[in-house]
Formats: structure tokens, sequence, C-alpha cells
């Protein structure tokens, strides 16, 4: 992705040897790693936040198409919903500052996926452009609204918590009801007035689940509990939309075995998967269990949860009892159901240095390292011929067996962190473990020690005539293997520097958390031409 690079050389945060990226390659790099407000090991939540508004309201206006195409895609296949999400308003802010015209409507419509997530995009742009809303933000998150505001909606997501609720939304951008949609016009009717006089709102009869809310809320105090045991318990909180979050503060009380096991059944895969130690916790009983592990080990409904990977190796480092383990082992498993067979012998090096061991954000438990090394231990598992690395100062082996579990071998390489030091000596790790690979995968926050230097001899016009001198030349991560073995190194963080010199032939750098990662290595491997993930085509990564 990154195969525009220049050759103007500058330095990583640590030092060593690196190389300056062009504008869309640093945006690409920097947007699929994005955890927007979030601080990171060597740059502040502010520079990165700002760096990242910089890059697209530089290309809004530069290469709108191209632009357009990664906001739409990082919403969607990448899932990275708030850096799309600020991406489209300063997509659409800086073209109009530029007097342009054009493709912001629906970009903006593109990113907003979740019907919560129009409020946001509104809150962003008052927040940082004031509530003068112009015509192409007002017009995108119309389409949105109309698209996914409905009664389970309302319920799930129109909370006393946000600062717009949807009635707001609605007033802010004019939104009409969808002309396809006859009951929207009620909804939207609902809404405002549930925003501005709730005690008299009244949900319209065409919305079944509006209504049978409003009847469960109406219950008194006292006999909601018997709601949860009763034969027709699981199937009233589900017409009622009563999600898992809201079911406590309706009862007032806790969230005990009975209260989980009347409304797992309507709760999404995400959401299970999040909740297995409040699962244990309550008792939760073994036929709930096995239902819920049934669902973990369905690829089909694993792939339309669209978790990142790494999800499931978060859920089984909180779940405090092993019956999840073969569960989360083939939801594991079906998540990453598109890695190719790699072909020949495949070095996999990760970086276990001090800054790979933070997480990548302040509300997730996954760490940078995570990311590398359940890259390694996957592809293996996959079948490819894996060796997998880790190094700091120094490197060591980590045997995989082909067959063993995923999720354990991950935790026992992560455990290793901190045996060979803590820094970050990229160049010559790569020489200790090269040999003969068909292929490197360096997974790495890119900053690698430095300077690492050789020394090289030219000629140069003297007093004697033509002499030999001796000169230092930097060695950069590029240089560490033979120029003519592909060398894929994965950002986690998308630092400005750029530790790979990617205008050179086999050199590339990709980076993100989801599974396409595994695709990107393959094609480009097979000498594919790397086109950008949104681009038309069969072989698109």
């Amino acid at each position: 992705m990154s195969r525009f690079n220049t050759r103007e050389r500058t330095t990583t945060y640590e030092g060593g040897a690196a190389f300056v990226r062009d504008a869309r390659s640093e945006l690409f790099l920097l947007a699929v790693v994005n955890m927007v407000g979030q601080e990171t090991f060597y740059e502040s939540a502010d520079f990165r936040d700002a760096r990242f508004r910089d890059l697209v309201r530089q290309l809004a206006v530069e290469d709108p198409e191209w632009t357009a195409g990664l906001l739409g895609w990082l919403r969607g296949s990448a899932q990275m919903r708030t850096a799309s999400v600020v991406g489209a308003a300063e997509f659409t802010h800086a073209r109009l500052a530029a007097g342009l015209s054009g493709h912001s409507r629906p970009v903006v419509d593109a990113v907003l996926q979740r019907p919560d997530e129009p409020g946001e995009l509104l809150a962003y742009w008052i927040s940082r452009y004031g509530r003068n809303l112009p015509k192409p933000v007002k017009r995108g998150v119309a389409d949105a609204v109309r698209r996914l505001y409905n009664g389970r909606a309302l319920l799930k997501y129109d909370t006393a918590s946000k600062g717009l609720r949807f009635g707001d939304v609605l007033n802010l951008v004019h939104a009409a009801p969808d002309p396809a949609k006859p009951w929207q016009g009620g909804l939207f009717e609902y809404a405002l007035d549930r925003r501005h006089h709730p005690d008299t709102a009244v949900p319209p009869t065409s919305e079944r689940t509006l209504t049978a809310h409003r009847a469960l809320m109406a219950l008194p105090v006292e006999d909601r509990r018997a709601v949860l045991t009763a034969p027709d318990g699981v199937e009233r909180l589900a017409a009622a939309g009563v999600t898992w979050e809201a079911l406590a503060g309706w009862l007032q009380g806790p969230m005990d075995r009975a209260a989980w096991e009347a409304v797992i059944p309507s709760m999404g895969l995400m959401a299970v998967t999040r909740n297995l130690r409040n699962f244990d916790e309550a008792g939760v009983g073994d036929e709930v269990a096995e239902r819920i592990a049934a669902r973990l080990a369905d690829a089909e409904e694993v792939r339309r949860s669209r978790q990142f990977p790494y999800r499931f190796l978060a859920a089984h480092r909180a779940a405090p009892t092993p019956r999840w383990g073969h569960a989360l082992e083939r939801a594991l498993a079906a998540s990453t159901a598109n890695i190719p067979h790699l072909p020949g012998r495949t070095l996999v090096l990760v970086d276990t240095s001090a800054s790979m061991d933070a997480p990548v954000s302040d509300r997730s438990t996954l760490r940078h390292v995570d990311v590398g090394a359940l890259f390694g231990v996957a592809l293996a598992a996959r079948g490819c011929e894996v060796d997998l690395y880790g190094f700091a100062d120094g490197v060591f082996h980590h045997p995989l067996t082909r067959a063993g579990s995923v999720l354990k071998q991950t935790e026992e390489f992560c455990r290793r962190i901190g045996e060979v030091g803590h820094g970050t000596e990229t160049v010559a790790a790569l020489k200790r473990t090269y040999d003969g690979h068909d292929r490197v995968v360096l997974v790495s926050d890119m900053q690698a020690t430095g300077p690492v230097v050789k020394v090289d001899y030219d000629y140069a016009w003297g007093p004697r005539g033509w002499e030999r001198r001796a000169r230092s030349v930097s060695v950069s991560v590029s240089d560490g293997v033979p120029a003519d073995v592909p060398l894929f190194g994965i950002t986690t963080t998308g630092y400005l520097p750029a530790a790979i010199d990617t205008s050179v032939p086999h050199r590339y750098e990709v980076g993100g958390f989801s599974d396409q990662l595994f695709t990107m290595v393959d094609l480009l491997s097979r000498g594919h031409d790397a086109r950008w993930p949104w681009e038309a085509g069969p072989e698109s990564v």
C-alpha cells in the first residue's frame, strides 16, 4: 500500500534510519490503526489527531476520489468507527473551505453505519465548527438517519447519556421520513416527543417494539424480576428490545444468573464475547453455556459479527474458567478463515520492545505485541511453514506446534516479553534470523534503534588524483534481508517516520488489526500489483 514512498531520509524516534512517506501512504497507515484521542508511546494524542486531520484535509482537496474511497472502506471493511467519522467531517469542511463541491454528501452517509453515529458526527462538527451546518453535512446525515433509525435503534442508542439525542439530530438536519417506509413518520415524531416531552411521549401503535417496551417499563419494580423466569420471559424481553445494558436499570437490581439467562438469547455475538466473565461470575448454567459456545463456534455467525480476530484473544484472557476455551479457539479460526497458504518458508519477526507492550488504546487490553504474536501463530496454524522470533535487544526463537492451540501458543509467546531486553535492534535481529526464507514479515511499531552504520568506500578527485575514501553509511531495516526477498512491515501504530524504504522492489508496509493483513501479505508476496483495498477487482486487498 505504501508503494509511493519517496527516498527522502529521516530518522525514527529512536534514531534509526527511516524514510518520508507520500501523503496517501501516510494517511492510510495512520488511519487503519488510529484510535482517535489516544496517547501512544512516541506521539501524543493531540499530535496524532492533528496529523490525521491535516492529511485528510490535504487529500480531500488534492485527491477526493481516493480519500472518499479510503473513508468508506475504513468504516466498512476496516471497522474503524471514530477515525472514519472524524475523517468524513474534516473531508467535508476542507472541501467547503476550498470552495469545492461534490463528494461530501455520499462520504458522510457512507461512514455512518450505526444508529448513534449521526449524533457522533454532528457532535464532532459542532465542537470544531459550530452549529451552522452546511448542506452536505445535513443531507449526508439525513440520508443515514432514514437508513438507520428504527424502533430498536431508538431504544438502544437514544439514551440520556448522549449529548445529541435522536430528536436533536432530526431537528438539526431537518430529516424527513423515507417515503418507502410509511412507519418512519410516526417514529420520527415519537423521537422528537421523547426528547422534548419525555413524560407524555407515546410511541406509535405501528411500532410493536416500542409498544412492548412501554408495557414493560410500566410494570411495578417489584413485579419485574418475575418476568425473567416466566415461560414467555425471554420472548418478552426480546420483543421489547431490552438490551443487556438496560436490563439492570430496569430491574433496579443485580444481573444475576436469571437476568443473564433471560437476555443472552437476544445479545449479539460481540456482546456475548465481551461478557464471558460476567456469565461465569453469575453462574450461568451449562445448558446456556453450551448454546453460547455453539454460537462462538458457528463460522457464519462469527463472520457476520465482523469482529477483529484479536478480540477473541482478549475474551480468552478475560474469561476466568476454561469452558470457553475450545469455543473461542473455533471463533478465532473462523475469523481468520481467509488466511492463504504461503508457499515456502516465512520468517515472522515480532517486536517485543517496551513500546510494543503498551495497549492499542486506553479502552483495550490488546497490546501491540499481541498483534504480531497472533499473526505468526495463526499463520502457522493454517499450514504455513513459519519461523517465529521475538526481538528487542536480542532475539529468541519461539517453536510452534502446527496443530496446537492458537490461543495457548500466542499466550506462551507473549509471556516471553522482556526476555531479550527492551530495545528495538531491528536490523541486527533481521540479520541474525534470516536464513534463506522466501519472505519476511516484521511486526513492529517500526521505531528501530539507531543509527546502525557500515563502512563503505567511494572515490573522489584529490591532490594526488583519484583517491579511495571511506565513508559511513546508515543501514535501514530494508537492508536487513537480501534485496530480492519480499519484506513486509506490519505497522501497529502508524508513526510518522517510515522504517522501510518501499520505493524499492520487494519492500512493503501495511497496517491494521483485521484479518485482511494475511491477504495483503499473500498478494504482495505473489507479485500482484498492490492496489488499495477499496479498489474494484477480484485481486483487491
